[in-house]
Formats: C-alpha cells, structure tokens, sequence
C-alpha cells in the first residue's frame, strides 16, 4: 500500500503543477489584460486546491508511516536528523515546504471567492499561486539533487 501511495503522490506531483502553471497563466493574463475572473478561471483553482489538499493527506501518511518521516526522527533523534542534509530534507524540510505552498494555494483559492474587484482576485490569485510554485519547485527531490534525488516518474 505505502509503495501505491507513493507512485499516486509522485503522479499528482504532475497535477498540481501542471495546474498552477495554467493558473498563473490565466491569473496573469487576466491582470494585465483586465479580463473578468471567470468560472473557468474559479474552477482551475478548485481542481487545484483539490489536488493540492489530497496531496497533503497522502504527503502525511507517508511522513507518519514511511521510513523518512516520523520513524527517522524517531530512529536517530532530531539533532542527528538535523545533522545529516538528506535526513534533515525529508524529516523538515520537504513536509515543511510543501505545507507552506498548500496554505497559499489555499489562500489563493479563497482570494478568488472574496466579494472584491476581479482585477485583485486575478492579482492575488498570481502571487499566492506563484509563491507557491516557487517554494513547491524547491523543496520537490528532483533527480539532480544528489543526496535526495528521486526519478521523476518512480515505478515506470
């Protein structure tokens, strides 16, 4: 089962990126070229605070059940975890990260239900949306990052 979660968080890894581009995309055009928020551009958001939010749930699963969460800390304590980059990158950094972007996406997302101008819902939707992409990007084990390193599509 872990392993089926893992392959599942990996793919919606895909989703979720795939959805803040188009939703930076549509959040940026919209500002500069003053277009109403539309359902479509409400409905991106949704899809992917969705993804975002069963992201989350299966990101704590494997933190709390898989072998580089909790039971690492657990194993070698929090200062050796600390200590070591790669233990310290799956124990803090990547859980703490990726939480951080999920809070925006849903700051975002709720931004876009705000009774404001749609001039400011396509302007804070950009920059929450963003950010998140940004922090999302750096905290995923990518296959050049050594020490963490993970294929990009595990299992295929």
């Amino acid at each position: 089962m872990y392993t089926g979660l893992l392959h599942l968080h990996n793919l919606l890894r895909w989703v979720i990126l795939i959805l803040l581009v188009i939703a930076i995309v549509k959040s940026l055009s919209g500002m500069t070229g003053k277009k109403p928020f539309t359902k479509g551009d409400k409905k991106i958001g949704l899809f992917l605070m969705i993804s975002a939010h069963i992201q989350l749930l299966i990101g704590l699963y494997e933190w709390f059940f898989g072998a580089w969460g909790l039971k690492l800390i657990q194993k070698t304590g929090m200062g050796e975890a600390m200590k070591e980059p790669a233990y310290r990158f799956w124990a803090v950094e990547h859980i703490t990260g990726m939480l951080i972007a999920i809070i925006l996406i849903t700051i975002g997302r709720g931004a876009s239900k705000k009774n404001i101008s749609d001039q400011a819902k396509h302007t804070k939707t950009f920059w929450f949306f963003l950010i998140a992409f940004i922090l999302i990007l750096s905290v995923v084990p990518w296959p050049f990052r050594e020490a963490i390193a993970r294929p990009l599509f595990p299992g295929m």
